[in-house]
């Protein structure tokens, strides 16, 4: 409105200047015209055909790891930009080692780049980043402010689309939390007896009253005119079902002790990394849906390379709100669980109904065991294994992730 007051200004000095025969005042209002309508038609015309892409070098990366956040302006025109200001915002939790960045809302950050570019022309700038917290990161939306050579006019072009960044827990020995990983993977797998892989066939043998009549072998029953009943080849593989709760306060208290809650993710991905190394198959059940998860969080058992970046990438996206109660969760997969794999329950405030949810998983002949995280230790129960992440241990881990205590 500013710039389009200065040309009907200008306007009017010409016809006024015309019509007193004033031919000086009358070209320099000329030349204010054309100089506003050289502005005008350059306003209209700065941001077509400029390409702008951003890129992260890793979109998954440890705790600690740098990557690299790269932005790329490409100008596809015969009308070069004299100035062209970038607006990039980015998460407060990640730490930029070049460049700076200003608050602009709650956890989020605008990174501003004001460059020239010439016409057919390309800029990369790049901004390497360190990743100190875990957690699902979003880069993006995007601003991209020009205008004319002499400021009158500014134009704006948005870009709505964002990139994710997935950070991975801080993994450390379990020795570091207070769980001694011999004793811990050991007592699983002395507490596991030979039990019947359902894909390695062995034989078949005679049906007897008790039988599954999934195991039933119907083209033998039909060559010898009687049941018969499958037999399996034993293994000796073993099966971990951890169950994450992140709540971390009873009710009527809502949410979760952020603390808490990253010690019990740092201790889920730990027992994860070390079960995996021992060479036991691990699936991760999270009583809430996170970003990326259709429905309640699990990542199912599996022997497949990638399953420790499977079970991280689920716990890097856990947030603070839980969707069930973790004894219902475990009950309600309980059915599905491996035959044979051992439960382990992690939380920072066990309730008396998840401790006897576990009972129950025993009495049904399933391991089960506790990890409490912070707080008093657990209380024997019944023969129910459990182990304590204590305080002391707790806190120092706190400092390292870059979180300060309660």
């Amino acid at each position: 409105m500013r710039s389009d007051a200065w040309l009907l200004l200008a306007a009017l000095i010409l016809i006024i200047s015309l019509i007193l025969h004033q031919v000086p005042l009358a070209l320099i209002a000329l030349l204010f015209l054309l100089g506003g309508g050289v502005s005008r038609l350059w306003n209209r015309y700065c941001l077509e055909r400029v390409e702008y892409k951003r890129r992260l070098t890793m979109n998954r990366v440890f705790f600690g790891d740098e990557t690299v956040f790269e932005i790329e302006i490409t100008n596809r025109k015969p009308l070069p930009l004299p100035w062209l200001h970038i607006e990039d915002e980015i998460p407060e939790q990640v730490t930029l080692l070049k460049g700076r960045a200003q608050s602009s809302a709650e956890d989020r950050r605008t990174l501003s780049n004001m460059l020239p570019i010439n016409m057919y022309h390309r800029v990369t700038r790049r901004f390497p980043l360190k990743c100190d917290h875990r957690g699902v990161f979003l880069f993006g939306p995007t601003r991209l402010h020009s205008g004319d050579l002499f400021g009158f006019f500014r134009r704006t072009m948005a870009i709505e689309s964002v990139d994710a960044l997935l950070v991975y827990p801080r993994l450390v020995p379990l020795e570091q939390l207070g769980i001694p990983s011999h004793q811990f993977f050991g007592d699983i797998r002395l507490r596991q007896h030979l039990f019947q892989d359902p894909v390695l066939t062995a034989g078949v043998r005679d049906y007897y009253p008790g039988d599954s009549l999934k195991r039933i072998h119907w083209k033998s029953t039909a060559r010898l005119g009687k049941l018969q009943t499958k037999l399996f080849e034993p293994t000796t593989t073993v099966d971990i079902s951890m169950f994450l709760d992140v709540r971390t306060l009873e009710a009527p208290y809502w949410g979760s002790i952020q603390q808490l809650q990253e010690l019990a993710i740092i201790t889920a991905a730990s027992i994860a990394q070390g079960a995996i190394e021992s060479g036991f198959r691990v699936g991760l059940y999270v009583n809430q849906i996170t970003r990326f998860s259709r429905g309640l969080a699990r990542v199912p058992h599996s022997q497949h390379p990638e399953q420790l970046e499977r079970v991280l990438e689920a716990l890097a996206q856990v947030h603070q709100v839980d969707a069930i109660r973790l004894e219902r969760y475990i009950r309600q997969e309980a059915a599905s669980l491996p035959y044979g794999s051992t439960i382990v329950a992690i939380s920072a405030a066990p309730r008396p109904e998840l401790l006897a949810t576990l009972l129950d998983m025993r009495r049904l002949g399933r391991s089960a065991a506790l990890i409490k995280v912070g707080g008093e230790p657990p209380e024997p129960g019944r023969g129910l294994r459990s182990y304590h992440v204590t305080d002391e241990a707790a806190w120092n881990l706190v400092e390292k992730i870059g979180l300060k205590e309660a």
